[in-house]
């Protein structure tokens, strides 16, 4: 499938990655020529230098034989003119991102129906939603939900001390018969990731993902390490968009939600429009004004502000005097490494969460995508097809790629974790862990595409 991705930002630029590692023909657009020639040093596609609303420079980059067009610039109007453009030239398929709440709302319908605008992806929105899920697994650094809560991916860091460390998967297989709550989909072993087979020893500071039924999250969550509890008071560092859908979120279940915001008119305005909210003005980084949040008390502190070193540094002095958990939103990937030796508990980025809800539209027949920033593998969610050809197969005669596992079948809405001995059924949903260039392998499995 050839694909223009309009916008060569953080959130483009790993879409395009994405797609390209899917073997998919990839056209990035943008204005930045720097950044596409960075792009295009890293990536196996074409690169175009111009603005995605000019019909000259989509044509330029495939326009006529495009099935689909993915407008993620940081300006709206840009992506919603692309989108037009690209459907008067007849391609099916658009994507465009949106964050402006009114382009966003119900009253704009009939507009982004003009646009031709197929989905609609805000990165806020879908942050906000990732660190909601956080906030309910601490400890944990990457959770996905999958069959409509019936299974959990939890991924987290291993301590020395978790009850897991030092055992093989062949042991905790054992233990656990006949009938698995967890099973191991993936290890993250310093820079490779392995979809793990029985003889896998897990070790201190292996990354690991694991897949368990929904009644059992919260003994897989005690083997693994984890807490327990959800967050109950949160600091929240930045006022932006992400932080304003949080605390409504929040409050609403309850908790206890104060905001550091450096801009007097914003922090005004979230004081006004968030009731149940206390909000401080003041700079993320001064340490006499998160003394007098009384930082240290919190459950989870949230860092959400455009700037990656200011939320790393405010994370690190919120650990240092006693919060729970940290979180930090991060645009360069090249601090990664360094959020792991500094202590930072969860690093996020909009690019992954904004990503999992293009592959999921650009696949079509995938339910759910997980991706992951310190690894190449994803979970998908699969509906098995009736008449395909794994419908009445048995998980072991599938003879899946090595690069893929079956961590859980849920039928029915029950959820079972997936064995070599497990018979599959049409309308059976799959949790899958696979590397990117296996699936559209299994796709021809699970489903009836040629």
């Amino acid at each position: 499938m050839h694909v223009i991705v309009v916008g060569a930002g953080e959130v483009g630029s790993y879409v395009a990655a994405r797609l390209s590692w899917e073997r998919h023909n990839v056209a990035v657009v943008d204005i930045d020529a720097n950044r596409l020639r960075e792009l295009g040093s890293e990536l196996d596609v074409l690169t175009v230098e111009g603005s995605g609303t000019h019909p000259s420079v989509l044509s330029d980059a495939g326009l006529d034989d495009c099935e689909l067009v993915v407008a993620v610039t940081s300006k709206d109007e840009v992506n919603l003119v692309a989108s037009l453009v690209a459907k008067q030239a007849g391609v099916s398929r658009t994507i465009v991102r949106i964050e402006a709440e009114e382009l966003r709302s119900r009253d704009s319908a009939e507009l982004r129906q003009t646009f031709g605008a197929d989905l609609v992806i805000d990165p806020d929105h879908e942050t906000a939603e990732r660190i909601l899920d956080l906030l309910d697994y601490p400890g944990a650094s990457e959770i996905a939900v999958m069959a409509h809560g019936e299974a959990i991916v939890m991924g987290t860091r291993l301590e020395a001390d978790a009850p897991i460390v030092g055992r093989r998967l062949s042991e905790l297989a054992a233990e656990y018969e006949p009938d698995w709550e967890f099973m191991v989909g993936s290890i993250t072993r310093g820079d490779n990731t392995y979809i793990p087979r029985a003889d896998y020893m897990l070790m201190e500071d292996d990354l690991v993902r694991v897949v368990c039924k929904r009644g059992a999250r919260r003994r897989v969550a005690s083997l693994l390490g984890l807490g327990t509890g959800s967050a109950r008071h949160v600091l929240l560092l930045g006022g932006g968009r992400t932080a304003e859908i949080l605390a409504a979120r929040l409050t609403s279940r309850g908790v206890e939600v104060v905001i550091v915001e450096r801009d007097p008119a914003r922090a005004l305005e979230l004081a006004e429009d968030l009731a149940d909210v206390q909000v401080f003005e003041g700079d993320i980084t001064d340490a006499d004004l998160l003394e007098e949040t009384d930082i240290g008390r919190f459950d989870a502190v949230a860092a959400l502000t455009g700037e990656d070193e200011a939320n790393i540094l405010a994370c690190l002095y919120a650990k240092s005097v006693g919060a729970s958990e940290t979180i930090a939103v991060v645009h360069k990937l090249a601090l990664l490494s360094l959020l792991d030796s500094a202590g930072v508990d969860v690093a996020l980025s909009p690019r992954t969460s904004t990503a999992d809800g293009v592959m999921r539209f650009v696949r079509g027949d995938v339910a759910a995508v997980a991706t992951f920033l310190r690894s190449d593998a994803e979970v998908l969610e699969l509906e098995v097809a009736k008449d395909s050809p794994a419908d009445g197969a048995l998980v072991k005669d599938l003879k899946l790629p090595k690069g893929v596992l079956v961590g859980a079948i849920v039928r029915d809405g029950k959820p079972h974790i997936g064995r070599g001995r497990s018979r599959l059924r049409g309308r059976d949903h799959l949790v899958v862990f696979a590397i990117p260039d296996t699936v559209r392998e299994v796709h021809q499995l699970l489903t009836c595409d040629e």
